[in-house]
């Protein structure tokens, strides 16, 4: 018992010490331009942000077909900014009905389809299976 007593004190003085808390300087990065525009029908809006530090983002969105049974909104945008590595990132994407696609050097490419596999897909394609067969069962 004396044992769950002193881990008792032990885990809450813990919990109570004081953990030092981390801060990147890229946390203090100025705000150098911040853009916010919306139509008041909400058709459509546009922002745009950029830090000190550069980053720089922007999006834009319309909505679609807006007298259809169907309207959909469509934002496209980018961001850039500079990796940890000092690389330049660069990233576009669009997002609407037909899904979410992102391009740009920095998103990895699926490395290609081995011609065996090509091959067989084909070969899938060209010989469909057949019709299942039905049996029929006489009944008493």
């Amino acid at each position: 018992m004396k044992f769950f007593a002193v881990l008792a004190v032990i885990v809450a003085s813990a919990i109570a010490a004081e953990v030092p808390v981390y801060r990147s300087v890229e946390a203090d990065a100025p705000i150098l331009r911040y853009d916010n525009e919306a139509a008041p029908d909400g058709s459509s809006f546009h922002n745009a942000i950029e830090t000190g530090n550069g980053i720089a983002q922007q999006s834009e969105g319309v909505l679609k077909n807006v007298n259809s049974e169907y309207p959909a909104l469509e934002v496209r945008g980018s961001v850039s900014y500079t990796s940890p590595e000092g690389v330049p990132v660069r990233l576009t994407w669009v997002a609407n009905e037909d899904g979410y696609r992102a391009e740009g050097d920095s998103i990895p490419v699926a490395p290609p389809v081995p011609e065996l596999i090509l091959r067989s897909l084909e070969y899938i394609r060209n010989h469909p299976a057949p019709a299942p067969v039905e049996y029929l069962v006489k009944k008493n």
